[in-house]
C-alpha cells in the first residue's frame, strides 16, 4: 500500500487489530500450557476472547471518536440602521458590521470575510439592516442569504441623469421618491428658476426636463415636496454640459422664404458651420459659393437640409451622388413644402417614405411643453436678448398653430420624430446605410419665433439635428458616478496609457488599467474627497462629481439594498447535503473513554478472579 494513502484512522485501526490478535495468541498459548484438568473452562475462555476486540473498539473509539452529522450554521449579519437584534432573527452567531450602531450588542468585526474565517461552519446568513457594502458581496458568494431590509428612509431613492448633455441639448433626468404619495418634484436651473414641475406617481418614478444653455458645470436641483407643498429633500444634481464640435451643415433651397431665413437663423445660434444655396431661378444663385454635390463634396457636411423644389432641380449624378454619401453616414432632411410631382413621389417613395397624399395642407398644433406652467417656461425662455429683452413676468406667448403637408407618413418602415398634439405624425426618420433620411412636413416653423416661442422652434430643429445628423466619433470616456463616494470603488472605461484623476485638493492620480478589462480598458478609482473630479487624458478633460458620504441617504441605503437583494435571488451553490458533510465534527470523546476505562477495570479483575478456573488434579 502507498503510505501517503495511509490515513490516522487506518493506522490506528490495524495497530489495534494486531495487539488483539496478540492477546488471542496469548489467551490461547497459556490454555495450551495449562497442566492437564487445569485452565480455563470454555465459557472463560470465551469471554476473554470476545472482551479483547471490545476493548480495543471502546479503545479507538476513545482515540478517534466517531463523526457527528453536522448542521449548516446561520450567521446573523447586523448592517448600517439596525437598532437591535429583533427577537425572531434566529442564528448560531451574531456579528456586527462597521457600519451599525456602536451600541449593538454582538461579535464586531472589521468585514464579513473576517467573520466568515472565524466561524467556518457557517452556510447561511441572515442580513438585517440597508444592506451589505461592496467589500462584503464577493465574500458571500455560494451561501444561502435571507435579506430583512429596513424601509427605505423618505424622499428621493433613485437618480438617473444623462451620461453626455452637448450644450444647447435638452435632457431628462429619471428619478425614484419613496413616501411622498400626492408630492411633487421640481427641477431647478442653475439661477434656481423652475424650469420643470412633475406630480409623484403611485410608484415614485418621475421624469423631469430641462434644457442646457452653455458648455460647462451646471448644478441644477431636484427639489421633492410633499401634498402639502413643503419641501422634504433638496439634492443638487451634478450635470456637466460638454461643449459639441460645430455641425456641419448644408442647406439648399429652391427659393428664398420665411421658413428658410429662421432655419438658418437657428444654425448661426448654435454654432454650426451652415452654408447655403439659394435657388432664385434662371441658373442664379444666392447665398454662399456654390459646391460641387459630389462624393467629396458632401463628405464635408453632417447634414444636407433640402426642399422639394431643390431636390427637382438636382441632377441625377448629384441625386445619386446625396443617397451615397448618405449611405456613408450623412443625415439628409427632405422638406415637403408643396404638391409634389410624380418624379418626387416615386424617387421619395424608393427612399423608403409613404407619399401617397400631398397635394392638401392642414393645420398642427403642437404640444411641446408637455405641461409645464408659466414659471417654468419663462425660466426657458430666458431673459431674452439686448434688443429684445424679456421681463420674468412676462405672459407665456401663446403657441400659434402651424400648417402642414398632408401626407400618411407612418409606416413599419420608419421611426416617428414629431408628433401634434392630436398624435399625427409631422416628420419620420429611417436609416440609410451608415447615415438616416428624415421627411419634414412643416411648412412654417419660423411662426414660433415670430410669436415668441423660439426655444420651441429651436427644439424642433435641435432634436431633428441630434436624430439624424452624421454621428460624430466617440472618444469620451465611460465614468460610473451612479453611486460615486468617498472611499467607495468606482470604474472608469475607455481611457487610454497615461490616463490620471485630478481631485478637488489639486491632487493627481494616474489610473493604471485592469489587464483584466480588455478591449474596455477599465480602472477602479477610489476617491478620497467629495466633490467635483477631473479625468485627462493628454489635452482633454471629463469632470464628473463624487457625493459626500452623507448627501441624498436614500439613494446610498436603496443601492445597497438593491445589491444585497439581487445576492440573495442567486441560489446557494452548496446542498444541504453538501452543508452537512462539510460540517460534519467528531463528537466528545471522553464518553468512550470513560466506557473503555471502565470495561479494562473490569476485565483486569476478571482476568484475575477465580471465576471459571479448572482446579488441576495432583
Amino acid at each position: 500500500m502507498n503510505p501517503a494513502y495511509v490515513t490516522p484512522e487506518f493506522a490506528l485501526a490495524a495497530l489495534l487489530a494486531l495487539a488483539v490478535l496478540a492477546a488471542w495468541a496469548g489467551l490461547v498459548l497459556r490454555q495450551a500450557r495449562a497442566p492437564a484438568g487445569g485452565g480455563a473452562r470454555g465459557w472463560r475462555l470465551g469471554l476473554l476472547l470476545i472482551a479483547q476486540p471490545l476493548g480495543a473498539i471502546l479503545l479507538y473509539l476513545a482515540l478517534l471518536p466517531p463523526r457527528l452529522p453536522g448542521e449548516a450554521g446561520t450567521m446573523v449579519v447586523a448592517t448600517q440602521g439596525v437598532a437591535d437584534f429583533a427577537e425572531g432573527v434566529a442564528g448560531d452567531v451574531r456579528v456586527v458590521l462597521p457600519e451599525a450602531p456602536a451600541t449593538l450588542e454582538g461579535e464586531r468585526v472589521p468585514d464579513l470575510a473576517t467573520a466568515l474565517r472565524r466561524h467556518p461552519g457557517t452556510r447561511r446568513l441572515r442580513v438585517i439592516g440597508a444592506g451589505l457594502e461592496a467589500r462584503d458581496l464577493d465574500a458571500t458568494r455560494g451561501l444561502a442569504i435571507e435579506f430583512r431590509p429596513l424601509p427605505l428612509p423618505r424622499g428621493l431613492t433613485g437618480l438617473w441623469l444623462p451620461r453626455r448633455i452637448a450644450a444647447g441639448d435638452d435632457f431628462v433626468v429619471h428619478a425614484r421618491a419613496h413616501g411622498l404619495a400626492g408630492g411633487s418634484a421640481e427641477l431647478l436651473d442653475p439661477a434656481g428658476q423652475r424650469v420643470d414641475r412633475v406630480a409623484v406617481d403611485a410608484n415614485g418614478a418621475l421624469a423631469l426636463s430641462g434644457s442646457a444653455r452653455g458648455a460647462g458645470l451646471a448644478p441644477f436641483r431636484l427639489r421633492l415636496l410633499d401634498a402639502q407643498r413643503k419641501v422634504v429633500q433638496d439634492v443638487e444634481l451634478p450635470l456637466s454640459v460638454a461643449a459639441q464640435t460645430a455641425p456641419r451643415i448644408l442647406i439648399l433651397a429652391g427659393a428664398p422664404s420665411p421658413e428658410l431665413k429662421y432655419l438658418r437663423r437657428w444654425a448661426l445660434d448654435s454654432g454650426a458651420d451652415l452654408h447655403t444655396q439659394i435657388s432664385v431661378g434662371g441658373g442664379l444663385q444666392l447665398g454662399d459659393a456654390p459646391i460641387a454635390l459630389n462624393a467629396a463634396g458632401l463628405a464635408n457636411f453632417d447634414l444636407a437640409v433640402l426642399d422639394d423644389r431643390s431636390w427637382e432641380g438636382l441632377g441625377a449624378a448629384q441625386r445619386a451622388a446625396l443617397i451615397e454619401a448618405m449611405r456613408n453616414g450623412l443625415g439628409v432632411v427632405l422638406r415637403a413644402t408643396g404638391p409634389l410631382s410624380e418624379s418626387t413621389r416615386a424617387q421619395w417613395r424608393a427612399l423608403g417614405f409613404n407619399v401617397d397624399a400631398g397635394r392638401d395642407a392642414a393645420n398642427a398644433k403642437l404640444a411641446l411643453d408637455g405641461g409645464a406652467d408659466e414659471d417654468a417656461i419663462r425660466a426657458r425662455l430666458g431673459p431674452g436678448s439686448a434688443d429684445a429683452p424679456r421681463a420674468r413676468d412676462e405672459a407665456v406667448p401663446e403657441t400659434p398653430v402651424l400648417s402642414r403637408r398632408v401626407l400618411r407618413l407612418e409606416s413599419p418602415r420608419t421611426q416617428t420624430l414629431l408628433r401634434d398634439a392630436g398624435g399625427v405624425a409631422l416628420a419620420v426618420w429611417r436609416e440609410q446605410g451608415r447615415g438616416r433620411v428624415a421627411l419634414w412636413t412643416l411648412t412654417d416653423s419660423f411662426r414660433l419665433a415670430l410669436a415668441g416661442r423660439g426655444d420651441l422652434h429651436a427644439r424642433l430643429w435641435n432634436d431633428l439635428l441630434a436624430t439624424v445628423a452624421r454621428a460624430q466619433s466617440g472618444g469620451a470616456p465611460d465614468i460610473d458616478t451612479e453611486e460615486a463616494r468617498p472611499h467607495r470603488r468606482m470604474r472608469l472605461c475607455g481611457l487610454s496609457a497615461g490616463a490620471r484623476v485630478s481631485a478637488p485638493d489639486g491632487s493627481e492620480l494616474v489610473l493604471p488599467i485592469d489587464p483584466a478589462s480588455g478591449a474596455a480598458r477599465c480602472a477602479a478609482y477610489w476617491p478620497r474627497l467629495p466633490g467635483w473630479h477631473t479625468l485627462r487624458q493628454g489635452e482633454r478633460a471629463w469632470p464628473f462629481a463624487v457625493r459626500s458620504a452623507d448627501e441624498a441617504p436614500g439613494l446610498r441605503a436603496s443601492a445597497l439594498q438593491a445589491d444585497t437583494l439581487a445576492l440573495a435571488a442567486q441560489p446557494s451553490s452548496r446542498s444541504d447535503a453538501s452543508d452537512a458533510s462539510a460540517n460534519a465534527h467528531r463528537g466528545p470523546s471522553w464518553p468512550w473513554f470513560l466506557a473503555w476505562l471502565l470495561f479494562s477495570a473490569v476485565l483486569w479483575w476478571f482476568e484475575r478472579s477465580r471465576f471459571g478456573r479448572v482446579q488441576a488434579t495432583v
